[in-house]
């Protein structure tokens, strides 16, 4: 079994090829072009760290960004709905345990300290990957990171899953559709003209100003590109009032964005834009699965109907001196909460 590192997207490229490409990799989160846009978009203040684990035409990778005095963290934010190592070949659980244990060893000369998240435990990759560490050596810490919120479509059509929201819902969205105020359209090509229609409400909403809008624009150009891109828009008067940004693919539907204006929240754009929006992925795209990405927003249950954890796993080198004290802290901190 073999380990290398890189330090540069480009070398890593070099040695990828398309293995974590779309071809390759179902999860957008998991992809070599994801990973490169968010670094230099989003984290380019941060050295990146690529690891390579591999074993005849099995791999394994794990990118991580530097922090500083030997830290090392999940190379993801806020745009992420999952982060975990990514993995290229026909493999088991016994492989995929052996590749990432061997990216852990390799680890262990750049940090005493590593924090990943959001980490999934589909396919058991939380457990999987903190088995792995331990193997290595390391001493591994796991908790709750976010929780995401999912709908798991079962065959069923828009109408039939409607039948089923709550009836404050139902209701909101039957009045006001037969007021015939909102319009609305959903894009599945990229338009500069409905990006800007896009940044505009965003800037009118109520969220935060956006972390890194090259970035959101770079992907929504380049999954439209793949047929991916579902953009939905909600106009009053010509004047958008509602934007949503989704991606389609792999029968499933990922929600990354949402937002709508202020002032035009008696109309509940926003409300009648989402259901559209369900709508189509569900009897259009026939989607198997909805995700509403990480976080509690009570408005997610209306729409949503079950949860999966985010973990997140903090990883120290016992063998370093400047791991002691937080490991210590750690286990005091997990006997206290046994009492």
């Amino acid at each position: 079994m073999n380990s290398e590192y890189h330090d540069n997207f480009q070398s890593a490229q070099a040695e990828a090829g398309e293995m974590l490409g779309r071809s390759g990799q179902k999860s957008l989160f998991d992809r070599m072009d994801w990973l490169k846009q968010l670094h230099e978009l989003c984290l380019s203040d941060n050295q990146p760290l690529i690891v390579r684990s591999t074993e005849k035409d099995a791999q394994a990778w794990m990118f991580l960004m530097k922090k500083r005095f030997g830290n090392y963290t999940a190379l993801a934010n806020w745009y992420n709905f999952t982060y975990r190592p990514i993995f290229v070949g026909a493999l088991d659980e016994v492989n995929k345990l052996a590749l990432l244990a061997s990216v852990a060893k390799m680890l262990r000369s750049f940090s005493h300290h590593i924090e990943i998240a959001p980490v999934p435990e589909e396919d058991s990759v939380a457990s999987l990957t903190e088995r792995a560490f331990e193997q290595a050596g390391w001493v591994v810490f796991k908790s709750k990171a976010d929780d995401n919120h999912i709908l798991v479509v079962n065959g069923r059509t828009f109408d039939q899953y409607w039948a089923e929201r709550p009836g404050q819902l139902r209701s909101t969205v039957r009045r006001k559709a037969k007021k015939n105020i909102v319009s609305i359209r959903v894009e599945t090509e990229f338009s500069e003209e409905h990006w800007a229609d896009y940044c505009d409400v965003y800037s009118k909403s109520w969220k935060p100003e956006e972390g890194s809008p090259d970035f959101l624009k770079s992907i929504a150009k380049q999954e439209a590109a793949a047929g991916c891109l579902r953009l939905g828009l909600a106009y009053i008067d010509g004047q958008p009032v509602a934007a949503q940004f989704w991606t389609v693919e792999n029968g499933e539907a990922l929600i990354h964005k949402l937002a709508h204006v202020a002032d035009a929240t008696k109309s509940s754009p926003g409300t009648l834009l989402s259901a559209a929006m369900f709508q189509h992925v569900i009897d259009v795209d026939r989607v198997n699965l909805i995700d509403f990405g990480t976080g509690n927003d009570p408005y997610k249950r209306e729409w949503m109907e079950d949860v999966r954890t985010r973990y997140r796993l903090t990883m120290y080198w016992p063998n370093n001196p400047l791991s002691w004290l937080p490991i210590l802290r750690y286990q005091m901190s997990a006997l206290v909460g046994k009492r």
